[in-house]
């Protein structure tokens, strides 16, 4: 890598205090977002691109978005897969090459998904490159922000990375690219080179870094610009096909499960980052552990807007922590007082105390919890033991539960919220047993679910269903902690062959390029090149794989006979 001196760092806002609306007229920028999880109807449009949309547009930008990931085709290609499929390669070429067409040659393609999207974006930045040679490419999203200027090693045809929270940075890119196109196509190299983001030549391009920040205040933000789904360029009404697949529950047929349905919703985060420091999690692309959030009132506003606009009778809230701060829980019945409108979040177990009460009262009705283990052990080993473990165990169908957990729960029921459990299992340092008390716990919630429901009554069988016993296989993600353990990485070199350099980093080779290709459905079991699973856990290889495919079986009950 050729590097150069990069200027000296800045927060994006004070760039961004620099300009004027309108600023970025004549710039137009096509934001395309990824495909993810074939195997579900899409209910959670993408925020990040439509937030950044509505941001750019403030200053002049003409903006548009191809969302790849709303396609789910059901025709004989498809299968019997009752979700449908994504797009074909060529489909999507015709569908971008159709919407330039109608909105015009972008100068500024952004591509946004998460790490398992980089087949998806490797091949969109190929068809891109060869519609509209000249437009600067840019990956941003979770991708970008997990593997920064190492996907440079991946994507030859790449320009540059916007990583972390792009609302601010969004715009100063923007701005580079404006100032050189007024230099023509003469001196736009110069002028990319000068703006103090560019890092060198990698492979036989010039590359760029944008780095993302905090904006100085979250409520002074715009909302989604859920406008430019609307329609897409063959007339499907995109929006409208996100707002009609539930948010949560079973039909939406993710890790979420609920005992009620809603008709038409939508989602919003209302917070960013998250103060804890979970291993397995990567939050770099939402805060890290700087955790920032809108007002109780701005957050009521949104939602008002939402049901004005789109006549939603739900919103979700997929949060990394909704309710770190009290102050602003005891703020929500006032703020959502007219509003009558259900909604959801995710938080922490630890934090299902009073602040449910509030939250109860202003609308809430569901809660996913990050429970991801019942066992003390394994919670040690996550990095999740201090706040949950801090009241100890209670002995329940044979194993020593956490308190906090279980009384979380408990206070759930009572105020009337649906608590929704995500569980992971494989997890480094997880015993056969330890994977038991978490199938312990799901029977007990189940249990509690169904006291005073018939056995057999379509009621009861509705109470069992809303709890999920749904399990997620431990991913070792790049950039989280459990990535960076030795007993990781000694597996992820015997398996794939990933090799590290001195200071534990992975190095940005065929190898590793192999592996984040490898990574999708959370659920997926994986395998190594060598063909043995990827088992993280502490459990023998063949009792994992049998205790993996009770799980994918809906028999986790199996597990305890083991």
């Amino acid at each position: 890598m050729n590097q150069i001196a990069r200027a000296p760092r800045r927060h994006p806002s004070e760039f961004v205090a620099e300009m004027s609306f309108g600023d970025l007229a004549g710039v137009r920028i096509s934001f395309i977002n990824m495909p993810l999880r074939e195997s579900a109807q899409p209910n959670t449009p993408p925020q990040g691109p439509a937030l950044l949309a509505a941001r750019l547009r403030q200053y002049g930008a003409d903006v548009n978005i191809v969302d790849l990931n709303a396609y789910r085709i059901k025709d004989e290609l498809a299968g019997l897969d009752k979700s449908g499929r994504h797009l074909t390669y060529d489909e999507a070429r015709r569908l971008i090459t159709c919407h330039f067409d109608r909105h015009g040659e972008p100068h500024v393609i952004g591509l946004s998904g998460m790490i398992t999207t980089l087949r998806w974006q490797e091949e969109i930045v190929r068809q891109c490159r060869e519609v509209v040679p000249d437009a600067f490419m840019v990956s941003g999203g979770g991708l970008s922000t997990e593997l920064k200027d190492g996907l440079f090693e991946m994507d030859a045809q790449l320009d540059a990375v916007a990583h972390s929270e792009g609302d601010d940075i969004v715009l100063v890119l923007a701005k580079v690219v404006r100032d050189a196109l007024r230099r023509g196509m003469a001196g736009r190299a110069r002028a990319l080179e000068e703006s103090g983001f560019f890092i060198g030549r990698i492979g036989d391009r010039d590359r760029y870094v944008f780095g993302g920040d905090r904006p100085i205040d979250l409520d002074n933000l715009p909302f989604a610009a859920w406008d430019l789904l609307d329609q897409d360029v063959y007339g499907n009404r995109i929006i409208e096909q996100y707002i009609s697949v539930p948010v949560w529950g079973l039909a939406a047929n993710n890790s979420s499960a609920t005992p009620f349905t809603m008709h038409r919703s939508l989602t919003t985060v209302s917070s960013r980052g998250c103060p804890y420091a979970c291993a397995f999690c990567y939050r770099g692309a939402q805060g890290e552990r700087n955790y920032g959030m809108r007002t109780a009132q701005n957050v009521a506003a949104e939602a008002r807007w939402l049901v004005d606009t789109y006549n939603v009778d739900f919103v979700g809230f997929p949060d990394d922590n909704f309710a770190v701060d009290k102050r602003r829980i005891a703020q929500l019945p006032g703020a959502f007082a007219e509003l009558g409108i259900r909604w959801g979040t995710h938080t922490r177990l630890d934090e299902a105390d009073e602040r449910l009460e509030d939250m109860a009262r202003s609308g809430c009705v569901y809660i996913g919890f990050g429970a991801e283990s019942a066992s003390p052990n394994t919670l040690e080993h996550m990095r999740k033991g201090g706040h949950i473990l801090r009241r100890g165990t209670q002995r329940i169908n044979g194993y020593d539960l956490p308190t906090t957990m279980v009384e979380g729960i408990r206070k759930c029921r009572e105020v009337g919220i649906h608590a929704n459990c995500t569980w992971i299992m494989g997890f480094p340092g997880e015993r056969l047993d330890d994977l038991k008390a978490s199938v312990a716990f799901i029977l007990w919630q189940r249990g509690l679910y169904t006291q005073g429901f018939t056995p057999g009554t379509p009621e009861y069988a509705n109470q069992v269903a809303s709890v999920n016993s749904r399990m997620f296989t431990a991913t070792a993600y790049p950039g989280t902690e459990m990535f960076a353990l030795p007993s990781v990485r000694d597996k992820l070199t015997k398996n794939f062959g990933i090799a590290f350099d001195k200071v534990g980093q992975p190095l940005f080779d065929a190898a590793f390029r192999n592996y984040v290709l490898e990574l999708d459905d959370a659920t997926k079991l994986m395998h190594g090149t060598d063909g043995q699973p990827l088992n993280f856990g502490a459990m023998p290889d063949d009792k994992f794989v049998e205790a993996r495919a009770l799980a994918d079986r809906g028999e986790i009950e199996k597990i305890l006979d083991i």
